[in-house]
């Protein structure tokens, strides 16, 4: 499954928010957006979300971006 999230990035806590009304997954996230720690908090929160291992959630799209499609495999 592909998934469209919107990270904030540099929370008080990693959450997912809910989804917003086009359907993009909102995701709140504890790590600073530099050197890909953000995108992997994001990885290893989506995995968790849907008890997965962390090695099923990769951001496909969106590296630099808040905006980013992440693939689960499940």
């Amino acid at each position: 499954m592909i998934l469209r999230v919107k990270v904030i990035p540099k929370a008080s806590k990693d959450e997912v928010v809910g989804t917003m009304e086009d359907g993009t997954w909102k995701l709140k996230v504890t790590a600073v957006p530099e050197k890909g720690k953000a995108n992997a908090a994001v990885c290893e929160l989506l995995a968790a979300h849907f008890k997965v291992p962390i090695t099923r959630a990769s951001v496909i799209s969106g590296q630099t971006s808040s905006f980013k499609h992440v693939r689960i495999h499940k």
